[in-house]
């Protein structure tokens, strides 16, 4: 289903534009040292799609191999947990500390008290779990039973808490044991109340975007004129989409925002014209994007920035995976992970909406692989071969 939608980019506010505006990436970059990996992910042409959906060019941003956790979300939850106890420890020393100094002997003990925790799907703990691992801080992490034991266990985190119910119930229980036992939350969802640590998150992301932005240049590319954008909270399309129109000027880019079709919350606040939680049925395979209720910040930058949202079926995800895995360059994406480049066919192969998005033979396409195989059974299961097998592929060819 496609919901076309008009953007109101006046109505962006000036704060969202500061966080995920055109210097965000500039304020995340000194933190990557931290990681001891400052590599850019790849991005890769598709053109055999560009031709086969009759577009200029198709570009995808693999964020499979980022950081080593595997996801897009190891910038952000880490990226916040950094910024958050960088903030914590100059109020006990009374003095300014740079990015560096996160590591000394002082900020260590400092740390050795600390506890920090979310809800996740899977890869936004993670990337709070090694956040926390870097700075020697602990780490609890919420999961819902949906979570598999395969995407649990790879977390990394000092405690894993199930919990009995969806994504929304793990982030209530996340919120309530915080407060609690004193810990810090760093939720990448926000609501009233709760909004500058989702955007620290957010702002995470930037770097991705930018890092897009210089690789398609260096292919000598024109900017993208549409980007499809996967989304759950809705904080990584935010991000993406506000830091893109910020940078390249709203008018000379759209964002389409692609969802799971059970559990289509972003596409449900879009029809409604106001925030609104989606009733679930059953459980999508693109799990982290398993999310039923929006983002509050996502959701005001998407209202105002997002030209239509677009649901995808399962087996439209699965057909992307395959259509990645199984190509001269090989990407091994995720069933999240592929949603982007499913929304983008879905949207291609629609001649209504190909004519209101501006779709045609001059338009430059930026879609994310978002994850890489963060289930390797389940990524086997749906593309035949398993992600190790993929890679060789790519090796061979």
């Amino acid at each position: 289903m496609i919901h076309f939608h008009i953007p109101t980019h006046a109505q962006i506010r000036d704060n969202d534009k500061a966080l995920l505006g055109v210097a965000a990436p500039s304020r995340v970059r000194p933190y990557l040292t931290l990681w001891k990996d400052e590599r850019s992910t790849p991005l890769l042409p598709l053109p055999e799609i560009a031709i086969d959906t009759q577009v200029a060019s198709i570009v995808i941003k693999d964020e499979g191999q980022r950081l080593g956790l595997g996801s897009f979300k190891a910038l952000g939850g880490a990226y916040a947990v950094m910024t958050l106890f960088k903030g914590l420890l100059e109020t006990h020393l009374g003095d300014e500390v740079s990015p560096a100094q996160l590591l000394s002997p002082t900020a260590r003990d400092f740390a050795a008290g600390m506890t920090f925790c979310c809800a996740t799907d899977g890869n936004h703990g993670k990337s709070v779990a090694a956040g926390a691992r870097i700075l020697g801080c602990r780490s609890v992490i919420f999961v819902h039973e949906g979570v598999t034991e395969a995407r649990s266990d790879t977390i990394g985190a000092d405690e894993v808490i199930r919990v009995k119910g969806n994504y929304d119930v793990s982030v209530d229980e996340a919120e309530r044991v915080s407060k609690e036992r004193g810990w810090l939350l760093v939720s990448d969802t926000s609501w009233e109340g709760y909004e500058e640590i989702p955007s620290l998150v957010a702002q995470g992301y930037t770097i991705l975007a930018q890092e897009a932005l210089e690789q398609i240049s260096k292919l000598k590319i024109d900017p993208p004129t549409h980007v499809f954008l996967q989304a759950g909270v809705g904080g990584f399309a935010s991000s993406i989409s506000l830091h893109l129109s910020e940078t390249l000027g709203h008018e000379n880019i759209r964002t389409i925002i692609v969802e799971p079709d059970r559990a289509a919350c972003l596409f449900a606040s879009a029809q409604a014209g106001t925030l609104t939680s989606f009733k679930p049925t059953e459980p999508t395979i693109m799990a982290m994007l398993e999310c039923y209720t929006p983002s509050l910040v996502a959701w005001r930058i998407l209202n105002a920035s997002a030209s239509a949202f677009v649901t995808v079926t399962e087996d439209q995800a699965k057909d992307a995976m395959r259509m990645l895995a199984f190509r001269d360059q090989p990407v091994v994406s995720g069933e999240s992970g592929a949603a982007g480049l499913a929304g983008y066919l879905a949207v291609a192969r629609d001649p209504d909406a190909r004519q209101k998005l501006g779709l045609d033979r001059n338009s430059r396409i930026l879609v994310i692989n978002t994850e890489g195989a963060t289930d390797p059974a389940t990524y086997e299961a749906i593309v035949g071969l398993a992600p190790t097998a993929v890679v060789q592929q790519a090796a061979i060819n």
